[in-house]
């Protein structure tokens, strides 16, 4: 063995330094833009940052820190960049994302020979050859298709007891600021790998809170559009009603960026019927002027009772107001709100049932499972789904009617009153403002897989997930070195407008702050 390697590195020593690969470059805290921009002047190439990624995975995801965010890379993922490469030298620039990698959560189909399992060994083999029609915009726009991120099994759909960041398929993920704490669900991959520049750009997916918890709690920029602004067709489901993918990334440019190419209609998806009407270049329209002039309504009832957060949530206001906004506080947003949550619940578990089935009857395969029963069976014949939770919210939802029952039909009615017209249209009207804001989470947990979450902090995304709303989260500080994010959320199709208010308050605060990857916050 000693042998072997003096005479390897006599070898090595005796290459000339000109044939030796040049080092990768560090891609730590950089963004999609800054990327696009070294690519464009011929600093770097979309090869040698796609193999700077999969480095940083092997090094950080695979071991180091060990993280567990992403559960695949794509084989073809270096091929792709080559390409592109060759396009660019021939003068073809699809467009800003051209030649970024982009990792996207691991209920998202794409064609490949990697899986869309959700994170459930019920569907370890499921490799349709199909990409959801998200991922066909982004592989138009020029992206490279890197890898899959883990997630909340089943998106935290299964049991009220899971641990969200843990999946049969994927393991535990880790938060990258202290590892002993949690990542949120469900897009806790998608989180904890923007935060530790796994990838410059991933893809969530959030029913509700799952993008903007993550995000927040990994310190990084998240975004759930408006429903049906992204098609949600070949995306393993929850609820029709509530379902989006989103951007999750380290600046609002770039999800802004990364919305303008997956926003649009999808014949697949009814919801995205009037998506190509609202669809921009919603990159074009930020500023750090834009909230001169707005006025901004105060969830103040929203934010917790801890004063270190409520610290941070003043001063990010008074950027807001130096920034030439007017502060209106809303003292009591939930008024009126009586049974909101419940109406919520009987929709997903119902919903649950009936999209999951749609879903499961496309896939490919004698051996798929067909319907959330078939999932049931499997879990109980298979000790590993089983080792840390029950799956009591599967059998809860096996258990309801159809979409034609009464029940359901009266939640829906009764939840899109409540959370739109009663909830945020009328907070906005009554406030005269154009957004609000509130606290989007407290500090992360520690992680504890016998008991499972026990999440306590603040939070905002259940009127904007139920009246199916844009909520954009953005960097706002750190207690005890764990991130805060600040939430801005308007009503349905101004996602431009919160996402011109995130930037504005992003670029006069830059709160955003690096992951240590200490042991834990005592450590």
């Amino acid at each position: 063995m000693q042998k072997n390697s003096l005479l390897t590195a006599a070898l090595l020593a005796s290459v000339p330094a000109a044939a030796m690969p040049p080092p990768l470059p560090d891609v730590a805290g950089k963004d999609a833009a800054t990327l696009q921009a070294e690519m464009t002047a011929g600093e770097t190439s979309s090869e040698v940052i796609t193999a700077a990624y999969l480095e940083r995975i092997r090094n950080i995801d695979k071991a180091g820190p060990t993280l567990n965010a992403v559960i695949a890379v794509f084989p073809g993922a270096m091929s792709e960049a080559y390409r592109l490469d060759q396009e660019r030298k021939a003068g073809h620039v699809r467009g800003p994302l051209h030649g970024i990698p982009v990792l996207l959560k691991d209920n998202i189909e794409a064609a490949g020979p990697v899986a869309t399992t959700a994170g459930s060994l019920a569907l370890k083999d499921n490799i349709t050859g199909r990409d959801a029609p998200l991922v066909a915009r982004l592989r138009e726009g020029g992206a490279v298709i890197l890898g899959k991120t883990n997630l909340s099994e089943w998106a935290n759909i299964r049991s009220n007891d899971a641990t969200s960041g843990w999946s049969a398929v994927g393991g535990l993920t880790r938060n990258p600021h202290a590892l002993d704490r949690n990542t949120c669900g469900s897009s806790a991959g998608s989180g904890a790998a923007t935060a530790a520049s796994l990838a410059p750009l991933t893809i969530g997916t959030e029913t509700d809170g799952s993008i903007t918890c993550p995000s927040g709690m990994n310190g990084v920029v998240g975004f759930k559009p408006t429903v049906g602004l992204v098609s949600r067709s070949l995306v393993v489901p929850i609820s029709h009603s509530q379902d989006t993918a989103g951007p999750m990334t380290l600046t609002v440019r770039d999800a802004a960026t990364l919305l303008s190419v997956l926003a649009g209609s999808d014949p697949a998806d009814p919801a995205t019927a009037e998506a190509d009407a609202h669809r921009r270049d919603f990159a074009a329209a930020l500023s750090p002027d834009a909230l001169r002039g707005k006025t901004i309504g105060v969830l103040r009832d929203r934010i917790g009772g801890r004063a270190d957060i409520g610290a941070l949530f003043d001063a990010a206001l008074d950027t807001m107001r130096a920034a030439g906004a007017t502060i209106v506080e809303i003292k009591d947003s939930r008024s009126g709100l009586d049974g909101l949550g419940d109406a919520e619940f009987e929709i997903l578990m119902t919903e649950l049932k009936a999209d999951m089935a749609a879903y499961l009857a496309g896939l490919p395969g004698k051996e798929a499972p067909r319907s959330l029963a078939d999932l049931i069976a499997f879990n109980k014949a298979t000790p590993a789904e089983m080792r840390w939770f029950d799956q009591a919210l599967f059998e809860l939802a096996e258990s309801k009617g159809g979409l034609d029952s009464q029940p359901y039909r009266d939640a829906k009615a009764k939840a899109a009153r409540l959370a739109g017209p009663e909830g945020i249209d009328r907070l906005l009207r009554e406030s005269g403002a154009d957004l609000l804001v509130g606290v989007t989470n407290g500090p992360a947990w520690t992680t504890d897989l016998v008991n499972g979450d026990h999440y306590t902090g603040p939070g905002v995304s259940q009127l904007p997930a139920v009246a199916g709303y844009p909520h954009l989260t953005v960097p706002m500080g750190a207690v005890e070195g764990l991130p805060i994010g600040l939430s801005f959320i308007g009503t349905k199709w101004s996602d431009g407008d919160i996402l011109a208010a995130g930037y504005a308050y992003e670029q006069a605060s830059r709160k955003r702050v690096a992951p240590t990857y200490r042991a834990s916050v005592t450590r």
